[in-house]
């Protein structure tokens, strides 16, 4: 049987390329993932973005309009996440468990940095980093605010009322790591990288982003192992992730949206086109629900899903 060690560093099923050896594979734990995290350490504050300077000046309003757009939604998905993570840390069920978590947590502290240091630097929003945030929330859509502002937020209070809701870990975990990390960030990221790569630009930024992605990865390996867990566990866990899913889906599809556009509509942004970034964020989902057992089928009817 192939160990996950073997086929991706990072332990996140979606970057198996070759779909066949989906049904081989061995989830790594959430002890090898700590260990992961402790061998590939960064530091926002270390990145030199003069490069980035020269290049930010050099690009049209448009594609700056076009960027600060993708970028906003990281920014401000980081910050919500860092202060809306310490539920899920606290209804850990091992130590091994309880490590990771509260290294994910630092990581999405570390990632808001950097994204407050390449708008300092190289975007120049003046003022605190909590002005900087104000400014790029005027950018975000009101799909964004749903998921961000209200789901993933009742999901943190619902932990924090009862860490061992188990209902309410697979529904967090679920949002977080399948919806919002694991099929927006990574395939905002996964555009935003190509684009910046073939064009040539902003070397500082794109160091610290490849750096994110490395840990977002990794994050989405441990929602992975999680839910394969609940799901052997129980068909109601299973049902449960299906029902999230497909409540969710929608407002993610609304949160992919550009400005200008209908939820639904083609459009092309950065010579990256809307199938594109759908496709990259449909196919990586639907890998790592076939390592968890699940599908986006329609679910049974909730009374008739076993105890």
């Amino acid at each position: 049987m192939a160990n996950l060690l073997e086929l991706t560093s990072q332990g996140d099923v979606a970057t198996i390329s070759d779909e066949s050896k989906l049904s081989q594979v061995v989830l790594m734990t959430p002890q090898q993932l700590y260990e992961l995290w402790e061998r590939q350490q960064w530091q926002s504050h270390t990145i030199d973005f003069a490069q980035d300077r020269e290049d930010w000046a050099g690009i049209s309003d448009a594609d700056k309009d076009h960027i600060v757009w993708f970028l906003s939604s990281f920014f401000i998905g980081e910050e919500r996440v860092a202060t809306q993570f310490n539920g899920l840390v606290g209804a850990y069920e091992s130590q091994s468990e309880e490590a990771f978590l509260t290294t994910q947590q630092v990581d999405e502290v570390r990632h808001a940095q950097h994204f407050n240091n390449f708008y300092t630097q190289v975007i120049g929003y003046d003022g605190s980093f909590e002005d900087r945030l104000d400014r790029a929330r005027e950018d975000l859509n009101d799909a964004f605010k749903v998921l961000f502002d209200d789901v993933l937020v009742d999901a943190n209070r619902r932990l924090l009322a009862d860490p061992g809701d188990l209902d309410a870990k697979v529904d967090f975990v679920t949002t977080y790591h399948m919806v919002i990390e694991g099929t927006l960030a990574l395939a905002g990221q996964d555009t935003l990288t190509r684009v910046f790569e073939e064009r040539g630009i902003l070397p500082g930024f794109l160091e610290g982003f490849r750096k994110i992605s490395q840990d977002e990865h990794r994050h989405v390996a441990y929602g992975t192992w999680f839910l394969q867990q609940k799901a052997r566990e129980s068909p109601a866990f299973a049902h449960r992730i299906t029902k999230t899913l497909q409540e969710l889906i929608p407002i993610a599809a609304g949160v992919l949206t550009p400005r200008g556009y209908e939820v639904g509509e083609s459009y092309e942004i950065l010579g990256v086109s809307s199938d594109e970034v759908h496709g990259f964020a449909f196919q990586a989902l639907t890998r790592r629900l076939k390592v968890i057992g699940v599908s986006l089928a329609a679910a049974p009817e909730d009374d008739a899903v076993p105890a």
